[in-house]
């Protein structure tokens, strides 16, 4: 990558203006940026005399092919009054270079395969060949888009093009590189231009904005260089574009206006609103964007960015220091990677994909981008297929099973039954969630009488008839709380992931009472954590809770306590003579995790496991290494 922009000519401030992709076009390979092993291999040919005959060029839209081609054009006949010989160090313009670069030499032809496909052009190729160059040193043939040419006309070529003669040379460019015959292909040395990292091209759009006289915010250009998606040329327009848009200044938010994005940490907000199961704060939130001029079918991409980056930090923290992210977006993913399970990620983004088709299909892309968050927040507490197996093998899903329902007729057909509601409250409406009507639990003493339902007659039609009388029941019992980890667990089974974190990371344990909770918090806990608390416990048991906030140090926090005692073990274990053998027969290596039989955290690591393959490398205890160990 070169440091250098080609500055403007005094010819070119007195032409038309030209657009930046064309203004900053490489002129040499010192001035083509992110192509470094390209580069590197055709100097080094260069210099050593080893000059192919043809070269094939692929990449993604610009990145660079046709310029490449033109640079290896000039390099091929530069010519000036000190240097008479092929090369691609071209500190000057030559004799042949500005008519090269401008696409009207006579002895380098550009021909576009896409209008100029069939066998009759290609035999007007090889009827020129054989004559020498007009006044240069090599008949240059650059074919763009060569995967469009016919059957036919690749047949045509492959003789010449195998043994053309010694004064011409074949440059071809493509984007589809998987439609050009292998024939083809293995005549010729081929280059895959890659795109170009967001770091070095928000580099390059600096210093071409530094040369314009142009303002720019790191944010614009991060904007800009992440819908480039890698292509200078897209990113050059995209970067012309904002100019104009912003009156010679450009902005994160004018970038954001003219592409029609939503503002990041709006989409960040948003995911964190459907991971807590707010489906009425991400509607208005929705709603609040759209009337901002968001696409909502963008708005959907962009909760999909995010959710693939949530899900990659998971397993490659490290990728939070792409230059494309924001400080602010690589704080909260890596939060987001650390409190959310794999399989929540990846439910979130099956259903983020199916809701992009659909948002794009549909005739009202807001409605359709609506449906799928209300489907999304609906699904992000309730219990996985592994937590429905468990509470049912403890017996916990009483409260969440549905009553049965009594046998009509001799069809056998089951009719399900309504709950009750309070007396002097309105009957549910028909759009009721069956979810809120599975969770609310009537008293003893304000239960209704039994309301009518409708169930199937033998005959097929509905006919209404009263329900039995419900069998007494017992109140439920009322939850207990002896300690932090019974509040974790609490929380991990009323699916609050972020709450769970929090007791486990911030809350020092000082008092414990029955609807009483004094804790001290740890400098980097929220403020609102107490509040947020104390409301949460009266959600999940129903009662009055008083958290404080004490002066005193309190016991250490949940995850001091399991990190001090990981530390134990892994001391006991590096100090084990068979795991220091170990050690040191492997130089580098050190205990990562100790797991010992019969703990109780090993049973919730396995599910883990089975679930989806972990970022942590485990390595067992040494008790449990030997053969006949069946764990």
């Amino acid at each position: 990558m070169a440091d250098d922009i080609p500055a403007a000519t005094a010819s070119e401030d007195a032409t038309p203006y030209r657009v930046l992709a064309r203004k900053y076009r490489p002129r040499s390979f010192d001035d083509l940026i992110g192509q470094q092993p390209m580069v590197r291999t055709l100097t080094n040919a260069f210099d050593t005399g080893r000059i192919a005959q043809a070269w094939m060029l692929t990449g993604v839209r610009g990145v660079g092919k046709t310029t490449t081609a033109r640079i290896l054009a000039r390099g091929l006949n530069y010519e000036t009054d000190a240097v008479d010989q092929p090369t691609i160090h071209m500190r000057e313009l030559g004799v042949h270079c500005q008519a090269i670069m401008e696409g009207r030499h006579v002895d380098v032809v550009e021909m576009d395969a896409a209008s100029h496909t069939g066998i009759d052009d290609v035999r007007e190729i090889i009827a020129q060949v054989r004559y020498r160059p007009v006044s240069a040193r090599y008949k240059v043939y650059i074919i763009d888009e060569v995967h469009m040419l016919s059957n036919q006309a690749f047949n045509g070529l492959l003789k010449t093009l195998e043994e053309p003669p010694e004064h011409v040379k074949f440059v071809f460019a493509t984007t589809e590189i998987r439609k050009v015959p292998i024939t083809v292909l293995s005549r010729c040395q081929r280059f895959d231009l890659r795109r170009v990292d967001s770091a070095t091209l928000m580099a390059h759009l600096q210093r071409i904005a530094e040369s314009e006289a142009v303002a720019v915010d790191d944010d614009a250009l991060r904007l800009i260089a992440r819908a480039a998606e890698g292509s200078v040329r897209d990113a050059l327009s995209l970067t012309d574009q904002a100019i104009a848009h912003g009156a010679g200044a450009i902005t994160a938010d004018a970038v954001r206006d003219m592409l029609g994005l939503a503002d990041r940490v709006r989409i960040i907000d948003l995911f964190e609103m459907l991971m807590k199961g707010d489906g009425s704060a991400a509607l208005s939130e929705l709603r609040e964007q759209h009337t901002a001029g968001a696409d909502p079918v963008v708005v959907l991409g962009d909760l999909t960015d995010f959710t693939h980056l949530v899900t990659t930090l998971r397993y490659v923290p490290e990728a939070a220091s792409d230059a494309a992210l924001s400080p602010m977006e690589a704080e909260r993913g890596l939060e987001f990677s650390k409190t959310l399970s794999i399989r929540t990620l990846g439910q979130v983004w099956q259903m983020l994909l199916k809701a992009l088709d659909e948002a794009r299909n549909a005739a009202s892309p807001r409605q359709a981008a609506e449906m799928a968050l209300i489907r999304i927040a609906h699904a992000a507490d309730l219990p996985s297929p592994d937590e429905l197996v468990r509470l049912i093998r403890e017996g916990g899903l009483a409260g969440l099973t549905p009553p049965a329902g009594g046998k009509s007729g001799g069809d056998g057909a089951q009719a399900h039954s309504q709950a009750a509601p309070a007396v002097g409250s309105a009957a549910p409406s028909p759009g009721a969630s069956e979810r809120q009507t599975d969770r609310t639990t009537a008293s003893a003493g304000n239960a209704g009488p039994p309301r009518p339902r409708l169930s199937l007659a033998p005959s097929g039609q509905a006919s209404q008839q009263a329900a039995p009388a419900p069998a007494p029941t017992t109140a439920p019992p009322q939850v207990e709380i002896g300690s932090l980890e019974a509040l974790v667990a609490l929380a991990e089974e009323k699916r609050d992931s972020l709450m769970q974190v929090s007791i486990r990371r911030y809350l020092r344990l000082v008092k414990l009472e029955p609807g009483r909770l004094e804790v001290a918090l740890t400098p980097e806990a929220p403020r609102a954590l107490a509040a947020d608390l104390s409301r949460k416990l009266h959600e999940w048991t129903g009662r009055r809770w008083v958290v404080t906030i004490s002066s005193g140090e309190g016991q250490p926090t949940i995850e001091e306590t399991a990190t001090a005692r990981r530390d134990t073990l892994l001391s006991d274990a590096a100090a084990d003579p068979e795991v220091a053998a170990v050690l040191a027969a492997f130089p580098g290596a050190k205990v990562m995790e100790v797991r010992l039989r019969g703990d109780a955290e090993a049973a919730d690591l396995a599910a883990d496991l089975s679930a989806a393959v972990s970022d942590d490398d485990i390595l067992d205890d040494p008790s449990e290494l030997s053969d006949d160990d069946d764990d």
